[in-house]
């Protein structure tokens, strides 16, 4: 299996600041690109945000078995 890079970023606003958001672009050497796909989430507190969080990465590797 080719070694593989996790792309992400992080940036923690207040909510009701947050008027939109989309996809970030990623250059490939082959001179292709790819989008990365961005996603919220909301909380009132650091554990809920980190459960939350925690969550989607697990689903994220569930698209990935041979991982």
């Amino acid at each position: 299996m080719a070694n593989l890079a996790l792309i992400y970023g992080l940036r923690l606003l207040p909510s009701e600041e947050l008027e939109s958001y989309g996809d970030a672009l990623v250059k490939l050497k082959n001179g292709k690109s790819a989008s990365v796909t961005m996603h919220l989430i909301e909380g009132a507190s650091e554990q809920q945000i980190r459960n939350q969080l925690m969550q989607s990465l697990d689903a994220f590797f569930e698209f990935y078995p041979e991982i």
